[in-house]
This record gives C-alpha cells, sequence and structure tokens, in this order.
C-alpha cells in the first residue's frame, strides 16, 4: 500500500528505481566528466596562464583531492539530517565552482574554483548511493546500483570526445562550465531525496581531523608525480591525523567516525580490496590516452577509441544485478578485482607494443570491472551496518575507493614517467590480486548461532 492508501502495482518499483537510478547516474557521471574532460583543456590552460603542463595538472589534482576528502563527511551528514539538504548543498558548490573555472582570471582562482567544485561533486557518490540503499531492497536494489554505475562510467569515459569537441567549438573555460548540467537533474530527481535523519548533532571536530588525515593520504599517493613538498606535507598530515583521529573516536564512540563502521571488518575489507578497481580504471583513463597520442593520434580520436567502452557501461547493469542476486555481492566484487587485472594485463602488452586494439580491449575489460564492482561495494556496505550509520559507513568505503584511483594516476603518471608505461600497467595488475587476498575472509559462510 501506498501512503495514500492505494494499491502499488508490482510495476511501479520497478519503473521507479528506473527513473532514479539514471537521475543519479547521470549527476554522478557529469562529477566524474569535471575531471576525464579537463585533461583535454591542459595544454591550452598552460599556454593562456603561461605555466608548466605539471603546475597545469593540478587543476586536476586538487579536484580529485577534495573529491575525496569529503564524501565520509557528506556521509556522515547524511545519517544526521538525511540526504536531500546535503544533496543539494554539494551541487551548488559544484556548480559555483564550475561556473568561477570557466570565469577565472588567473590560474590561482582556477585552482580554488576547482577545489570547491570537487568538494561539491563528492556529495553525489555517496549519497546517491544511500538514496538507492534507503529506497530499494533485492534484486530491485542490485538494478539500481548497478544502472547509476553504468551510466556515470559511461559518461566519464565520454569526456575526452566531450571535452574535445566542446574545447573545439567554443574553448577551454566551456569544458570547465559542463557540470553546470547537473542543476538540470535536481527538480526531477528532489521527491525521491530521504529528508530524515537521527537529529543529532554533528562532531566537527571529528569531521575535520578526518578530512585532514585523508587529503594526507591522498597527497602522499600522489607524491611521486607531484614531488617531494606535496609528499612531505601529506606525511606531516597523516602522522599526525592518524594518532589525533583515534583519540577522538575512543572519546567519542558514536562520533563523526563511528566505532561500529570502522571496527566493521566487512566493511574495511571490502572498502580496501574494492579500491583496486577504480585503480584499474584511473590508470587506463590516463595511460589509453598517453599511449596514442604519442602514437600520433589526435585528441578527438583517442575519445573515439573510448566510445565502446561507454557503450559497455550502459549494458553491464543488466547483468550486475542479477549476478549479485544470483552469487552475492561479495563474490560479485572478487569477480570485478579478478577483471580489473586482466584489463590491466591486457593494457601492458597492449603498451608495450603500441598496439590501440589491445588498448581498447582494456579499457572495455575495466569499465566492465567498475560497472561490476562499485554496485558489489555499496550492496555489501550497505548490508553490513546499522541504517543509522549507513551514510558514514559508504563514505568511508567511497574515501578508500576514490583513493584506489587516486594511487592508479600517481602511479601512471609517476613509475610510468620513469620507467615506461608498460612497467607501470604491470605494478598495478597485481594490486586487485592482493586485494583479493584482503577480500576473501568475508566470503567465507558465516556461522549461524542455534541460540539465535
Amino acid at each position: 500500500m501506498t501512503a495514500a492508501g492505494t494499491t502499488r502495482s508490482p510495476a511501479e518499483p520497478v519503473d521507479d528505481s528506473r527513473r532514479v537510478s539514471v537521475l543519479l547516474g547521470l549527476l554522478f557521471g557529469l562529477g566524474g566528466l569535471g575531471s576525464s574532460s579537463a585533461a583535454v583543456t591542459l595544454a591550452l590552460m598552460s599556454e593562456e596562464f603561461d605555466i608548466s603542463s605539471g603546475l597545469a595538472a593540478w587543476a586536476i589534482s586538487l579536484y580529485v583531492l577534495m573529491l575525496a576528502v569529503t564524501t565520509a563527511l557528506y556521509g556522515r551528514i547524511s545519517d544526521l539530517v538525511g540526504v536531500r539538504g546535503p544533496l543539494l548543498a554539494g551541487l551548488v558548490l559544484m556548480s559555483t565552482g564550475a561556473l568561477i573555472a570557466a570565469a577565472a582570471p588567473t590560474f590561482e582562482v582556477l585552482l580554488g574554483a576547482r577545489m570547491l567544485q570537487g568538494a561539491g561533486a563528492a556529495a553525489v557518490p555517496t549519497l546517491g548511493v544511500a538514496t538507492l540503499s534507503s529506497r530499494y531492497a533485492g534484486e530491485i536494489r542490485g538494478l539500481a546500483f548497478g544502472r547509476m554505475a553504468g551510466i556515470s562510467a559511461a559518461l566519464s569515459c565520454l569526456g575526452p570526445l566531450a571535452g574535445g569537441l566542446l574545447e573545439a567549438v567554443a574553448g577551454w573555460r566551456a569544458v570547465m562550465a559542463l557540470p553546470i548540467l547537473g542543476a538540470l537533474v535536481v527538480p526531477f530527481l528532489w521527491r525521491a531525496l530521504p529528508t530524515g535523519g537521527s537529529g543529532a548533532r554533528l562532531d566537527v571536530v571529528g569531521a575535520v581531523l578526518v578530512c585532514l588525515t585523508a587529503a594526507g593520504l591522498v597527497l602522499l599517493v600522489q607524491s611521486p608525480s607531484a614531488g617531494l613538498v606535496v609528499a612531505a606535507i601529506g606525511a606531516v598530515l597523516l602522522v599526525v591525523g592518524v594518532p589525533a583521529v583515534r583519540v577522538t573516536v575512543r572519546r567519542r564512540p558514536d562520533g563523526f567516525l563511528p566505532v561500529e563502521v570502522i571496527r566493521n571488518s566487512t566493511v574495511v575489507r571490502s572498502a580496501v580490496s574494492a579500491s583496486s578497481v577504480p585503480a584499474a580504471w584511473f590508470a587506463l583513463l590516463i595511460a589509453t590516452p598517453a599511449v596514442l597520442l604519442a602514437e600520433g593520434w589526435r585528441a578527438w580520436q583517442v575519445g573515439l577509441a573510448l566510445v565502446p567502452s561507454a557503450l559497455v557501461a550502459l549494458v553491464v547493469p543488466r547483468v550486475t544485478g542479477p549476478l549479485m542476486s544470483r552469487i552475492g555481492p561479495g563474490r560479485a566484487l572478487a569477480i570485478a578485482s579478478v577483471v580489473a587485472s586482466g584489463a590491466l594485463l591486457l593494457a601492458t602488452a597492449g603498451a608495450e607494443w603500441s598496439s590501440a586494439v589491445l588498448l581498447v580491449i582494456g579499457i572495455v575489460l575495466v569499465t566492465v570491472a567498475f560497472g561490476v564492482g562499485q554496485p558489489a561495494l555499496s550492496a555489501v556496505v550497505g548490508d553490513a551496518v546499522h541504517e543509522d550509520v549507513r551514510g558514514v559507513a559508504l563514505g568511508v568505503s567511497t574515501l578508500l575507493f576514490l583513493i584506489g584511483g587516486s594511487v592508479g594516476s600517481a602511479v601512471v603518471a609517476g613509475l610510468g614517467g620513469a620507467l615506461g608505461m608498460p612497467v607501470a600497467l604491470l605494478v598495478l595488475a597485481a594490486m586487485p590480486l592482493i586485494g583479493l587476498l584482503v577480500l576473501a575472509p568475508t566470503l567465507r559462510p558465516a556461522v549461524v548461532d542455534p541460540a539465535q
């Protein structure tokens, strides 16, 4: 029965989940588009501001930094006040940052705008998953997770092509403004967003410490390509932040980072294992264009080479939901890890032999891994915790997921530049297999207590 007392047809939850997950996927994808499309503008950006290409790359690095750091913050706030307010605030920040970046008079203003944009875009993945977790269950939820991940992955794959075409028509500043399109989705999604929360007050001190510690980890991961200063800042934040976070958790076990989340083996192991999937994803989104451009391809040709992966991303959700229902989200996550490793091995051969075919097949496979792994992680974490802390649990798992992406991009940029792209991709191919070892204990059948 619905709230009005009328009978709800069986098709309504399916239709509703399809609409909501598509809209959330569009929002998620536009956030990813803000990173992948901006990559093609770096050369023109550095020319206009008269800066080096390495310095221009910080327009992407700082965006990714803020995207990763603030995910847990949005998740915890949603536990307290619901999803609607935090998501709207995030979209306002994302749109404002995109608008300022498009009109930035100096590179310093551009960097500040990109940080603001990343901080806003971080709301979408965590709160989108929280919305689907609260509205749906069973196979319908699995299909919704997969659809959201598939659409977002497709848009991210199309980012270089969209950015290249838009830059050719309207200039690089127009590419910076692309995420503003997310504001058009909100009116169609508004009523589906949960508003209820626990009503508790936010642990501000805990939130600040967790965000600073996460920033230290991301900076340290990116330091091979960013330099010693960044490494030193990251190390200091980690050395100071980790013990400080431990103290706050002991003092407030129900604070910003609840004990029941960080001591939940399923949440932690699944998130660490799943981080290998975006590591492969980000690595190939960077490595494939780099290898092809070095072979004389043009930017728009590279964009076209990523179209097959975008099409595959739209098909994968049809498989993900039934797969998770059949074998469980944990085992689906394990399959995603194996596929990600295979994709990196194929890409290693493609980079070694300068084979566009192997590189394209590799990025298609890693798109499949992402389309299965991201919703599988969301389902595992959502089922493993109480609904009162589901938001922060999803936020923490998404944080580790995005840090995996930072590892992938850092290894390709750092090790790839020093020892060559094939070596960097081969090193990363081991990461999903290590993740399988971390995940293995959670895949064992649970022991049921007869007394329960």
